[in-house]
């Protein structure tokens, strides 16, 4: 029996010799083709001395012209390629990780991380949801998802890719329909998913193990949730883990706010919500001297352009700094930052300023980022996106919460 020969892939060729690992290689960085390559095309890449320098996805249109799947020149990009590579991340999650024993919902692939540039697989008990960042990805979903059957057989399938993703990369995805509603289990918790509903894939698993974390200091406490979205950290200090005494989730979006509702009732827990702007309705808090003993602040990603990063420090800033005046003394704030183009070293600073702008020393008691089974590459930093630093406000007349000099810094 003849063994089928692999198609030669198309070549890309580079203005100069590849120096990096990052899976990125930007159209500034190739030569114009001199044959027609179909954009999300498998392509293999050299340098200008005709050296291979790895294989991948191709994008005339994209400014990430080419992503990097594999540098191995002997390592074919078929499907027992992509299948060792699911294989791989799935055992991860189920093997090392044991997520299995904990949730029904994990990130099965992150991009990246797991060696699938322009890829996002997400499982949430019966449904597996793709969202893909590149054309190219888009282009094999036929041959990438009965590769993940295997492992999740009888799953339901979901598929999307955000609309500037889709401008970015010039392809037209269209989303299956989803049938029948899913609903998770997180650490004894239900909570009920919808693919497609506004944020990512329909569940942010990624903050699974600080929901747990932030569980542990509510204890017969006051519990505000700002920018609770389906009310993932509200439900947690509400419930059994959490016990707290009162619970207020904080949203302007009514959508999010129902089905915030629809996880409270899952799970038998009373929290308050609250539909309305932070901005006001933090001013009010504070000028009633309305104060809890644990503040979760977790906003939306702020910019997805690096021209506006210094704006969305701004909106941390701002956020950060009414969210601190809200904080019993002794008591707990909970500050997140989805926004990969902003560094922990960043954020930080942005919280240090927001600090001294409410007249608030504070103690960092710890930084955390995504759950594990949303791993990053080192030399891939923007992996790295989520940032969770759990803040204690010091009671006045302890050490070094000498107070200082109020400065009010202008709103944006």
């Amino acid at each position: 029996m003849n063994t089928p020969v692999e198609p030669e892939l198309p070549t890309v060729w580079l203005k100069s010799p590849r120096r990096f690992l990052h899976p990125w290689i930007f159209q500034r960085l190739v030569e114009r083709p001199n044959q027609r390559i179909p954009n999300g095309a498998l392509v293999r890449v050299v340098d200008p001395e005709g050296r291979f320098m790895g294989s991948g996805i191709y994008n005339g249109h994209s400014r990430i012209a080419v992503r990097i799947l594999s540098n191995n020149e002997a390592e074919p990009l078929n499907d027992a390629f992509f299948e060792k590579r699911i294989n791989t991340a799935v055992s991860l999650r189920r093997e090392l990780l044991k997520l299995d024993a904990c949730t029904d919902a994990y990130r099965v692939i992150n991009s990246e991380a797991d060696g699938m540039s322009g890829l996002i697989v997400d499982r949430f008990n019966d449904l597996l949801v793709l969202e893909f960042f590149s054309v190219g990805m888009y282009r094999l979903k036929d041959r990438l998802i009965p590769l993940l059957l295997k492992h999740f057989p009888e799953s339901r399938i979901y598929w999307f890719a955000e609309e500037h993703v889709q401008k970015q990369e010039s392809f037209d995805c269209r989303p299956p329909a989803v049938t029948g509603p899913c609903v998770v289990t997180e650490n004894g918790l239900k909570f009920r998913v919808q693919p497609g509903f506004k944020h990512k894939t329909g569940f942010f698993a990624d903050q699974r193990d600080n929901r747990r974390r932030v569980a542990g200091f509510c204890e017969g406490k006051r519990v505000l949730d700002i920018c609770c979205n389906s009310g993932g950290f509200a439900v947690y200090a509400a419930s059994a883990l959490g016990k707290a005494k009162e619970v207020i989730g904080l949203d302007l979006d009514e959508v999010a706010l129902e089905l915030a509702r629809q996880n409270a009732g899952l799970n038998q827990s009373r929290p308050r919500w609250v539909q309305a702007d932070l901005f006001p309705w933090l001013r009010d808090a504070i000028a009633q001297k309305n104060l809890f003993d644990v503040v979760i602040l977790d906003p939306s990603k702020q910019t997805r352009d690096r021209d506006e990063i210094d704006l969305a420090l701004r909106r941390y800033f701002d956020m950060n700094r009414l969210a601190l005046q809200v904080v019993q003394e002794g008591g707990i704030l909970v500050s997140c930052s989805c926004t990969g183009l902003i560094s922990e070293a960043d954020f930080l600073e942005c919280i240090r300023r927001a600090s001294r702008a409410a007249g608030r020393a504070t103690q960092v008691l710890a930084i955390h980022g995504a759950a594990s089974d949303h791993p990053y590459q080192l030399q891939v930093p923007e992996g790295r996106y989520l940032k969770v630093v759990f803040l204690r406000v010091m009671e006045a007349g302890e050490p070094m919460a000498a107070p200082e000099q109020r400065h009010q810094e202008p709103e944006e």
